[in-house]
Parts: structure tokens; C-alpha cells; sequence
């Protein structure tokens, strides 16, 4: 409605006519759920650095992979991170105190009461322990409140299995759990840390036979890693999603999301809990299962970047991910969107912010293509959008990428030649 005008003078008026730009959202911020110390229950904890884990839930200790699993994430180049401290299931064990002897007054020639039997009021860890509750805003569901998440990890799920609460079927309920999780949350992703322990030949039957997985939300690492033992002396062998998280975080800050995570530097490993040789990584990548190798004079690297789904569209970890930052920011960016008139005018307006947007990931080498027209397209008209879709007051807009696929197999082919002639292109 255009405003009245009662009394002669000049007016000013502020029309919005410019692009709205889509910001980018961040795309390395990790959670982590685990036994600590001390800390609070079931209740994600923002935290920055390492030092502030350190005093919110205390240190590294035993039975745990939690303070491991952030350290790592930190050292290799996390920022931040999302902690939920659940129940390890000594929390309200209690034992009767010791009776003292009695003296001869109080009758020493009687025999001592027999003790009374030991208190457990405690709950044990089970896969509802980590799965939790979004409902109760417990466990991994209790991560479903915090937006800013993209990446999940659950080191501690293999301290329970070694300590003997929970059963290989209950990792499997708990690993798939993750996976469902991202799936609905639509812009997380899930990595995974194999059982303790297994062979080439295990991890395959665990992937393939036990666990089942197949999702484009997750990533399957193999095998555990070994850092200083900061508890004793020598080395312990850890689960690498901390540090395959901290390892995310780095590659997206120092290349881009579109960039795979691997041929990545392990930060703070010093060996491998087995060492993996080419052949068995023949038959361990077709089937995602991503090898971490030592390499002489290259140090311990991240050596492969599959997702666990069987659709090739979805086979590589960088493509999964950039997918995520391109959905949540063109949701995000968009929002003035809603309750607009739905027209002509609007449909050009969204078009133009998308393609501004899409322009830029583009630039930033995330895209296939020697222009934008090759690397991706934008449609929003009325083919879209007949009178029946508006009139059900819906919007569709089509939006096409190409992304850039990692180099997994560098192929050069070497013959011989004689020289002189011209080679053809």
C-alpha cells in the first residue's frame, strides 16, 4: 500500500530492490558423545578449545576414548565442537562403608555382623545410553536442538563393547542410529570408528555382513590409531573419528568443503594398531571402508574418501558434505522468501540470489565447468510453478550441480618413443 501524502514537501522512501546475498554456513562443527568425569548429563556443551573440555569435563581417564577423541579433533584442526557427556553407568554406585572391629565393650567375643551386600543403584550403558531421546533431549538425540552440528562422533561406543555392556549387534543399533540421525537432520555427517581389534578380513565381514551399512550420510575409518599414552607410559590405540573430525575441519578451512578429506597428515598418531598394505585396501575401498596408512617419510594419512552408499552419485565423502553446505545455505539464505507474493517478479528475484551464490561456490573451485552455465543451473518459472502449484501456495525452484569428484586413481601412462614426430592431443 503506498503511503499518504496529506501536506506539500519532499519525501524519501527506502525501496528494496537489491540482491539479498546467501551466505555460506559453516560447515566444521563437531559433536561428541562420550563418558567424562564430571560435567553436565546429557547436555550438549559448547566448547572452543582444549583446555575448556578440560575444565568443563575434566581429562583423559581410563575406560574412556571421549577426552582422546576431542584432543585429537582439536590438534587437527577443529575449532569447535558440541559435547554430550552420557551416563558410563558407575554414576549412583554405591557400597555399604567398611564396619570397623569391635572392641571388647562393645562385645569382641561375639562374631563380627555378617556385611550387608553391596548397593548398585546405577544403570548399566546400553545402546539407549547413547542413542538417547530427543524427546528428553539425552544422548544423540539430544543433538537434534543444536542446528549448528555437521559432524557426529561416538568414540566412546567402543569403550562400552571392550568393557563388555554392550553386544556387537548393540554397536550395530548404535552406528546405524547415527546414521539415521544425519539422514534427518539433512546436513550432518556421520563418522564412524570400527570395533577393536579386527582384520582386513573382519572389517570387511563387519561392513558388508554384520553392520550393513549403506548411507551416503557416513564414513566408515579402519584401523584404530596409536598416540603417547598420557596415563603410562608408551602407547594406546585409540578410535580415529576425533581426529578424522579435527581432520574435516582442517581440509574445509585450508581448501573447501569440496576438497576430500584424505591424503590428510593424522596429527598426533605415531603408528597404526595395524598396518594396512596395499592389497588388503584393494578389497577394502570398493567397499567404503576408509584405510588410514603409514607411509615411510610421508607419516600416518587419511587414504580414502568414500561414503558408505552403494549409489555412485553419493560415493565420495566431499561430495556428500558440499551437498549439505549448498542445501543449509541456499534454506538459510532464503528465508525472506516465505509469505512473499508468489509472481513473476519473485521467481527472478530468487533465481538471481541463488545464481550469485552458486556463482561464487563455483569460483571457489567446488563446481565442474569453465563457466557458471557448465557447472550449474537455476530454474524458477512457470513450468515449475503452474497455477495449481501456487494456488497450493508452494514455490519449486530446480537447481542442478556439477561437483568436482577427487582424483582416487592418478593413472599415468608411460611408453616408449622414439622422438621427433608430433604428439597428438
Amino acid at each position: 500500500m503506498s503511503p499518504q501524502y496529506l501536506s506539500p514537501g519532499v519525501y524519501v522512501e527506502e525501496v528494496d530492490r537489491g540482491a539479498k546475498p546467501i551466505e555460506g554456513v559453516g560447515t566444521s562443527v563437531a559433536a561428541f558423545v562420550g563418558f567424562a568425569e564430571k560435567g553436565p548429563l546429557n547436555e550438549p556443551t559448547l566448547v572452543t578449545n582444549w583446555s575448556q573440555f578440560r575444565d568443563t569435563f575434566g581429562g583423559f581417564m581410563e575406560g574412556s576414548y571421549l577426552a582422546h577423541a576431542v584432543y585429537g579433533y582439536f590438534y587437527n584442526g577443529g575449532g569447535t565442537a558440541y559435547v554430550v557427556r552420557v551416563p558410563s553407568g558407575d554414576e549412583g554406585k554405591t557400597e555399604s562403608p567398611s564396619r570397623p572391629e569391635p572392641t571388647k565393650a562393645e562385645g569382641a567375643e561375639k562374631p563380627p555382623a555378617k556385611p550387608e551386600p553391596k548397593k548398585k543403584t546405577g544403570k548399566g550403558v546400553t545402546a539407549k545410553t547413547f542413542i538417547g531421546s530427543a524427546d528428553k533431549r539425552t544422548g544423540l538425540g539430544g543433538l537434534e536442538a543444536v542446528d549448528e552440528v555437521t559432524m557426529v562422533a561416538i568414540p566412546d561406543l567402543m569403550a562400552a563393547y571392550q568393557k563388555g555392556d554392550l553386544s556387537e549387534d548393540e554397536v550395530k543399533a548404535v552406528q546405524n542410529a547415527m546414521l539415521s540421525h544425519c539422514e534427518k537432520m539433512k546436513y550432518r555427517f556421520a563418522i564412524l570408528d570400527p570395533l577393536p581389534g579386527l582384520s582386513p578380513q573382519g572389517v570387511k565381514e563387519w561392513r558388508m555382513e554384520k553392520a550393513g551399512y549403506d548411507s551416503k550420510y557416513g564414513a566408515l575409518y579402519y584401523p584404530w590409531i596409536s598416540v603417547s599414552n598420557p596415563l603410562a607410559e608408551g602407547t594406546i590405540s585409540i578410535p580415529p573419528s576425533g581426529h578424522m573430525a579435527g581432520i574435516y575441519a582442517r581440509s574445509d578451512a585450508e581448501r573447501g568443503v569440496h576438497k576430500a578429506p584424505a591424503n590428510e597428515v593424522v596429527r598426533g598418531a605415531i603408528g597404526l594398531e595395524l598396518q594396512i598394505t596395499k592389497g588388503e585396501q584393494d578389497v577394502l575401498n570398493p567397499i567404503g571402508v576408509n584405510c588410514i596408512r603409514s607411509f615411510p617419510g610421508r607419516g600416518v594419512r587419511v587414504w580414502g574418501a568414500r561414503t558408505l552408499s552403494s549409489d555412485p552419485a553419493w560415493r565420495y565423502v566431499n561430495v556428500r558434505r558440499l551437498f549439505n553446505y549448498v542445501e543449509a545455505s541456499i534454506e538459510l539464505g532464503t528465508q525472506w522468501v516465505v509469505f512473499e507474493p508468489n509472481d513473476v517478479d519473485l521467481w527472478e528475484r530468487v533465481k538471481r540470489d541463488i545464481t550469485a551464490f552458486l556463482t561464487l561456490v563455483w569460483r571457489d573451485g567446488a563446481l565442474f565447468g569453465n563457466t557458471p552455465s557448465e557447472a550449474f543451473y537455476v530454474k524458477c518459472d512457470e513450468e515449475l510453478n503452474p497455477p495449481e502449484v501456487r494456488d497450493a501456495g508452494m514455490l519449486i525452484i530446480e537447481i542442478g550441480l556439477a561437483p568436482v569428484k577427487p582424483a582416487e586413481f592418478v593413472i599415468f601412462r608411460i611408453s616408449q618413443w622414439q622422438g621427433g614426430g608430433e604428439v597428438s592431443e
